[in-house]
Order: structure tokens, then C-alpha cells, then sequence
């Protein structure tokens, strides 16, 4: 395993001349200097980034996405799921022990199994987060490779570097929106409200520690997770701490 390529890829410096050719190239070498036969680097959709998912860099097994296509397996993916509440890099076993009660986990097994086929074997997930949420991911496959905590951090920072610096080269207005600075004016109330939830309070919990009705601090968190354009509470704690709004 060749972690050293992955330092002269955080090190690298973009030429103006180069294009999005040479970062894929560079990406490649990367990740097949680590053991990996396969990735996929994608920006996902949702309102800040498009209406549908675009690949930014692939090198993925040619008959694969058919397969998942004509199985719909995208509504049941296991990694993808994982993927909406992880804020680091994580092994592709981890969402299959995280589901193991989910009433779709046979349809899971069956898809990792046919994706070992296709020589996907095993493989790591790396989520990117903008200032309103995730925004893409890179995800490395093939073989059976262990990767330590710091190796994951590394991996984290890359695929960082190359989503961000592949956007502005393949779409400079899409750049612009995701990394635009969110504006919002929190109410002293609301600010309490979510160090509350922060911590790990219900609804009940935050309202007799704030005086209020649990209804009300619904109503709170309502406009809390309406400003952030948070999906859920979950949502809502990840996008504050990347904004600094609770630490």
C-alpha cells in the first residue's frame, strides 16, 4: 500500500493548464497505489448541486450499473443510507452490521453479493460535506484492503481535495453555490434550543430545562431545521457543528 501517493496528492498544487483529465489520472494512480481496483468520485443531488447525481471520476466494473439499475438496488443500498448520517469515512461492512434488523437487509446481502462478481469485493465510503450538508462522496472498492484510522483520515482529506477542485473545473457556477456562506439569524431561543439537542435532549427534556411545553420546542425546532435546511434532527446537529454553531 502506497500512502505515500496520497501525501503528493494532498501536497499537489493545481496548474491552471491542467483539466479534469489529469486529476482523474492523478486519482487513479492513487487509489490503485492503495490496492483498489475500482472508484467512483460523485456529486450528489439535492438543491445546491443539480437535479441529478454526476459522476466527477470513475473507473467502475463496466456490467455493474446495469445490474443495480435493472434491481433497483439504489432504493435499498446499504452504503448510500450510511451515507446520509456519516460524518467520516467507513468500511462498506459497517452499514451491513448497522442494518442487520432492517426488513430490506436480504435484498442488501443479495446486492454485496452480486457485487462481488463483478470483483467488488470490499470497499470504503467517503462522505463530502458543504456548508448545508452532503454534497458528494468517493467511494474506493476491490479487493480486500485494511485501512488504519489515520489512513482513513487521509483518505477523508482526499476526497475532499478532489471532489471540490474537479467541481470548480467541471462546473466553476455549481462551486460558487456549494461553497456559498450560509446567512440566518438565530433567535437567542432557538440557539439554546439547539445546544440542547446538541447534547442529546428529547423534546420533553429540552422543554422543562427551557420552561416550555415539548409542543413548543417542536415548533422551535421546526424553524431551526427549516433555516438550516436540515432533513431530520440528526441532520439538523451535523450541519450546526459544521458551521460552529454548537461545539
Amino acid at each position: 500500500m502506497d500512502m505515500s501517493a496520497v501525501v503528493r496528492f494532498l501536497d499537489w498544487e493545481k496548474d491552471p493548464s491542467e483539466g479534469a483529465a489529469t486529476m482523474r489520472e492523478r486519482l487513479s494512480k492513487v487509489v490503485a497505489g492503495l490496492g483498489f481496483d475500482f472508484f467512483k468520485l460523485v456529486r450528489q443531488a439535492g438543491p445546491e448541486s443539480g437535479a441529478v447525481d454526476m459522476i466527477l471520476a470513475e473507473q467502475w466494473p463496466s456490467d455493474w450499473p446495469e445490474l443495480y439499475a435493472k434491481r433497483k438496488y439504489a432504493t435499498i443500498d446499504p452504503t448510500l443510507r450510511y451515507l446520509g448520517h456519516s460524518q467520516g469515512g467507513f468500511r462498506w461492512r459497517e452499514p451491513m452490521e448497522a442494518y442487520q434488523e432492517d426488513p430490506h437487509y436480504k435484498r442488501m446481502e443479495r446486492m454485496m453479493a452480486d457485487a462481488r462478481r463483478f470483483g467488488l469485493e470490499d470497499g470504503y465510503v467517503f462522505p463530502v460535506h458543504g456548508r448545508r450538508g452532503l454534497v458528494g462522496y468517493l467511494t474506493i472498492a476491490g479487493g480486500y484492503v485494511e485501512l488504519l484510522r489515520s489512513e482513513m483520515a487521509m483518505m477523508d482529506a482526499l476526497a475532499k481535495k478532489a471532489f471540490w477542485e474537479l467541481v470548480e473545473l467541471l462546473d466553476p457556477a455549481a462551486h460558487e453555490r456549494l461553497n456559498r456562506p450560509v446567512t440566518m439569524q438565530m433567535t437567542k431561543r432557538e440557539m439554546q434550543t439547539l445546544e440542547y439537542l446538541g447534547c442529546g435532549m428529547t423534546s420533553n427534556e429540552m422543554g422543562t430545562a427551557l420552561g416550555l411545553s415539548a409542543h413548543t420546542v417542536d415548533w422551535y425546532m421546526n424553524g431551526i431545521q427549516e433555516k438550516l435546511h436540515a432533513k431530520n434532527r440528526h441532520h439538523v446537529v451535523a450541519i450546526a457543528f459544521r458551521l460552529g454553531l454548537i461545539s
